[in-house]
């Protein structure tokens, strides 16, 4: 029965469902993720779910080929004048980023030894370019042993970073209430930019179809770029849809004015999950001291750089702390925890609007900076020195 691909998409989705029940009746204290992600990996080891659910679900297939589209429609989230006044989103992951590898390739190479810091800093850093980077690089050099470190980090980081991210970006969207309230909240860019008003309308005006195959289209120009070029093709899907957006190629939130968006990320949550497949418990048993130190240390040190650079460049820390972590999880953590925190304390559809049009972009830009671009250079850098 479990090899009929409804009924195995069926399982894994009902995972993912349960993790949005309880973020809903948890106000988004247990984020959607951390609970499918961690239901799929005890529902693989006790055996309720076969190993391969997900290969024959198939689901996970359309998944991976919906992430270009899928960062080509964040492109389009954000206006080309507020990615310029990012600066400082990127400054705070960068800090991080830097403060954590710092930390890690001193205390990891003294408790244990320098190539197993090697294996985690990339990989915390960012997710999974970084993780095949390393992994390969750790098995050309004869450390094919340490391989099951980066795939484990990558594997767990979101399980410390998605809650603590979460925590924070709740305080600060109750801060933000506090100063409604009393009349002291002031707009930011991003709202301005951001909150609803008339769009330019582009050429695709026509069916959800042809919104739909732009995008698509789009994205495959992209992903060809990112072949033929040493630039990775999220960059050039992002990119795209940037400056798609700035031309009227493309209307904004192009997937949401298809009527594709969450059809789109229940895929890609399919592709998150699937990261999580070949982890066995022997591996975590064995490996489990390294990655405890590597998952704790590498945290606390993201966490630090980013309330230090938070505070260097006057972000409230609440603020710019979770920016910092999005290095843990990326996207689409990035943008469902902005979802969750604006669903779940906002007391109207205005103010949720507002809580989330001021959480999303620094948070998008932040992820972008760290898993998609600064740990594959981390991670390139690093291994060389194997």
């Amino acid at each position: 029965m479990l090899d009929n691909a409804l009924i195995a998409t069926v399982l894994v989705f009902a995972l993912i469902a349960l993790g949005e029940w309880i973020s809903i009746i948890s106000r988004a204290r247990v984020p959607m993720l951390l609970t499918a992600m961690v239901g799929y990996l005890i529902s693989t080891w006790t055996g309720i779910f076969p190993a391969d659910i997900l290969d024959r679900s198939t689901f996970a297939a359309l998944g991976a080929i919906l992430i270009g589209p899928a960062i080509l429609h964040m492109g389009t989230m954000i206006p080309l004048s507020l990615l310029k006044k990012q600066i400082k989103a990127v400054a705070i992951s960068l800090g991080g980023i830097i403060i954590s590898g710092i930390i890690l390739l001193v205390v990891v190479t003294i408790v244990f030894d320098y190539p197993t810091a090697v294996a985690g800093v990339g990989p915390i850093s960012g997710g999974i370019i970084a993780l095949v980077i390393t992994s390969e690089k750790l098995t050309e050099v004869g450390y094919a042993s340490l391989v099951v470190i980066p795939a484990l980090i990558v594997a767990f980081q979101g399980v410390l970073g998605m809650p603590l991210a979460l925590n924070f970006m709740r305080k600060y969207g109750i801060k933000i209430q506090r100063e409604l309230d009393n009349g002291t909240f002031v707009l930011t860019e991003n709202n301005d930019q951001l909150r609803d008003k008339k769009e330019k309308q582009g050429p695709i005006r026509s069916s959800m179809t042809l919104k739909l195959f732009f995008v698509f289209v789009g994205a495959a120009i992209g992903i060809a770029l990112g072949e033929v070029t040493p630039i990775h093709y999220s960059l050039w899907c992002l990119a795209i849809g940037i400056i798609g957006l700035k031309l009227g190629a493309f209307e904004s939130r192009s997937l949401e004015q298809a009527n594709s968006f969450t059809i789109t990320m229940v895929g890609i949550i399919f592709v998150v999950i699937g990261t999580m497949g070949g982890v066995t418990p022997q591996q975590v048993i064995d490996n489990l001291p390294s990655i405890i130190l590597i998952l704790l240390l590498g945290t606390f040190g993201i966490a630090l750089g980013g309330y230090i650079t938070s505070k260097l460049v006057k972000w409230h820390p609440y603020k710019g702390m979770p920016v910092a972590l999005t290095a843990l999880f990326g996207f689409p953590g990035d943008y469902i925890l902005c979802e969750e925190v604006s669903r779940s304390i906002a007391r109207n559809d205005e103010e949720e609007k507002l809580i989330f049009n001021e959480l999303l972009a620094p948070m998008l830009i932040g992820g972008f900076t760290t898993v998609t671009v600064t740990s594959v250079v981390i991670a390139g850098i690093l291994v060389g020195t194997l």
